[in-house]
């Protein structure tokens, strides 16, 4: 269950954390440990030790409040880990994911995203028709961004599905709306009416709010549209309710109700969060569920209790996850602190985020796009220590297991271009002087197949966007034709000699020091060396470390454009 999802407003944090250890080491249900190098194995020995039917069903879930993003990724791929894991062991795999779209609209996020990923602020889509709508269920609110999709809880869902198939993991997206609306939600309903003394009873130990008269089912009013909490038992063998339109708490507000008293069926509403949950359970018949560290202090304990008490049924396996943050910040739809799927997928590759949620889930982490190539550079080091190419014994064991759940193919012919590398050759337009510059380096073999050279170099683009997005010391382009540049005589004396110390085949490393000599030696500062440097090859006053730059460039351009002949 990701952060995102919003549990009552009054519900008290109660409860230790629950679920198998995300690390290695797994009961196997018979009093021997097992050591796994792999987490998701750990969870499948907990979920097979019950003895499950298949097909095993693994849920996740959010309120589409807003932006999917980053963060509601966790349960999604660390679910289709487990789910590979035991397809792998023999079992079939239903993973399923409910958008919780009966949910009321408490607060207005701050962006949005259209149909086609592009992010805007509130300010660019009607936020006034979304400020009437507080308190209604997100799928009878209006798309915000027009004819779309049929609501906005719908827009929002089929952006997150849309999202899990970019990174190539097939999920089953639910709508919380349709099982209540069809009636597939009504026997778990009824069993908790009809038990709602104890339900009432369980729930207490966990929220103060609940007395004698609190109900575990809304109701939608049929007037005013607001999800309202004023609700009796009317006549549960014809599955009726009495209610009474008094509001709700929304956000900070309270939304006062329009005073409507009037009848409804148990499909003209929904549970409150701590019961829907379970609920889902034992409508899903779910087996694992993955959750965030918020469920795992608050909602969960309750859910467990009450799919025992209540519901009689066994809660499914669960696994904690530690949240991770945003360049240092808590990601979040409603604050619009957030990146999402298609975002990431423009900087690196999709087995790069499959690798991100693939490390040890009890562990907080941050996605700081400033350092990605601190990320994709483990990853690199985790693929080479599957073919045995890193002297780790404890990477291997880890790449060993969890690498053929990460990458699409396993191709040992691949090639990895280093991602600041990377970002230097998207300094370069001509794909040709590409690959020259990277066989130059040594990274692209001369028998290097073409869909390898293909490969590699379709991490350029995502690096060159990356120095867009960052606007880091790899944001310059390489000028093919000479720019129009004015020189005093002593600069195009220094670069005249550096043309001829770069034409005796010179190393970056040596580029860079002569510089600095040959500044000293024409009276001239090094900042002006360096700048005349940089208009002859980017058109800019500034660029990035220009010796190591020009050591990777094809010597006879370089020397060349030094002495200004092209």
């Amino acid at each position: 269950m990701s952060s995102e999802r919003t549990p009552d407003p009054d519900a008290d944090a109660a409860g230790p954390s629950s679920g198998p250890t995300a690390g290695s080491d797994a009961g196997d249900g018979g009093g021997e440990t097992r050591f796994h190098a792999f987490w998701a194995d750990a969870v499948a020995d907990d979920v097979e030790a019950r003895d499950p039917d298949d097909p095993i069903v693994i849920k996740g879930g959010v309120s589409p409040s807003g932006i999917p993003h980053l963060g509601h990724f966790n349960e999604i791929v660390r679910g289709y880990f487990v789910a590979e894991v035991l397809r792998e062991r023999g079992h079939e795999v239903r993973q399923v994911f409910t958008s919780d779209d009966r949910d009321p609209l408490r607060k207005l996020p701050r962006r949005l995203a259209d149909a086609d990923w592009n992010v805007v602020e509130l300010g660019d889509v009607d936020a006034g028709a979304l400020g009437k709508n507080l308190g209604k269920p997100y799928t009878a609110i209006p798309d915000p961004f027009g004819e779309c999709h049929d609501s906005y809880g719908e827009h929002f869902a089929d952006l997150l599905a849309g999202a899990a198939e970019m990174v190539d993991v097939p999920v089953e997206v639910l709508s919380n709306t349709e099982l209540y609306e069809t009636g597939e939600f009504e026997p778990e309903i009824r069993t908790i009416l009809e038990n709602v003394d104890t339900a009432r009873e369980v729930l207490a130990d966990y929220q103060d709010s609940v007395d004698a008269d609190y109900s575990p089912f809304r109701v939608v009013c049929e007037e005013c549209g607001i999800v309202t909490t004023d609700v009796t038992v009317a006549d549960l063998d014809e599955g009726t309710v009495e209610y009474e339109c008094t509001g709700i708490t929304a956000g900070d507000r309270e939304i006062e109700g329009c005073g409507h008293a009037g009848e409804a069926t148990l499909r003209d509403g929904k549970l409150s969060w701590r019961f829907e949950w379970p609920a889902q359970w034992s409508l899903l018949g779910v087996d694992f569920e993955p959750f965030g560290k918020d469920h795992a202090e608050g909602s969960w304990p309750s859910g467990e209790e009450i799919a025992r008490e209540v519901l009689g049924i066994q809660p499914p396996v669960p696994m904690t996850y530690e949240w991770f943050t945003l360049n240092g910040e808590p990601l979040s739809s409603s604050s619009g602190n957030v990146v999402t799927v298609p975002e990431v997928l423009d900087l690196l590759e999709p087995e790069v985020l499959r690798y991100f949620f693939a490390l040890d889930p009890n562990k907080a982490r941050d996605f700081d796009i400033s350092r990605l190539d601190q990320l994709v550079d483990d990853f690199d080091r985790f693929e080479r220590a599957y073919f045995g190419d890193v002297d780790d014994e404890e990477l291997e064991r880890f790449a060993n297991r969890a690498y053929p759940f990460v990458v699409e193919e396993v191709r040992e012919e691949r090639i990895r271009l280093p991602y600041t590398f990377a970002a230097v050759l998207g300094m370069v337009e001509d794909r040709d002087l590409r690959i020259q510059m990277a066989r130059n380096e040594g990274h692209i073999p001369e028998d290097a197949p073409e869909w390898a050279i293909d490969d590699a170099l379709a991490r350029v683009e995502k690096a060159r966007a990356w120095g867009e997005r960052c606007d880091n010391a790899y944001n310059y382009r390489l000028q093919t034709d000479l720019p129009d540049t004015d020189l005093t005589a002593d600069e195009r004396a220094a670069l005249d000699d550096l043309a001829e110390f770069v034409a005796e085949g010179h190393d970056g490393d040596a580029i860079q020091g002569e510089i600095y000599e040959l500044a000293e030696e024409h009276g001239l500062e090094t900042g002006d060396l360096f700048a005349a440097g940089y208009r002859l090859f980017f058109d800019k006053e500034q660029g990035p470390r220009l010796g190591e730059f020009l050591g990777e460039l094809d010597q006879s351009f370089v020397v060349e454009r030094l002495r200004r002949e092209g």
